[in-house]
């Protein structure tokens, strides 16, 4: 299954995941405000891959 994610997929994902830990650690530490910050970077991290995908498969036609 991993086959199927180029380098940048892997490493999009693990940025967003990185994201998603951090933010969740800095909520259980009591920094409201950095945790809803940076957990706002997730679905951005995720657009922006998808971005990436659509301008390749664009691209490749």
């Amino acid at each position: 299954m991993l086959k199927k994610f180029s380098t940048t997929d892997k490493l999009l994902m693990l940025a967003a995941f990185v994201s998603l830990i951090f933010s969740e650690y800095a909520w259980f530490l009591g920094e409201h405000e950095i945790a809803i910050f940076v957990g706002i970077w997730v679905p951005s991290i995720l657009c922006f891959g998808m971005y990436l995908k659509l301008i390749n498969r664009h691209d490749a036609n």
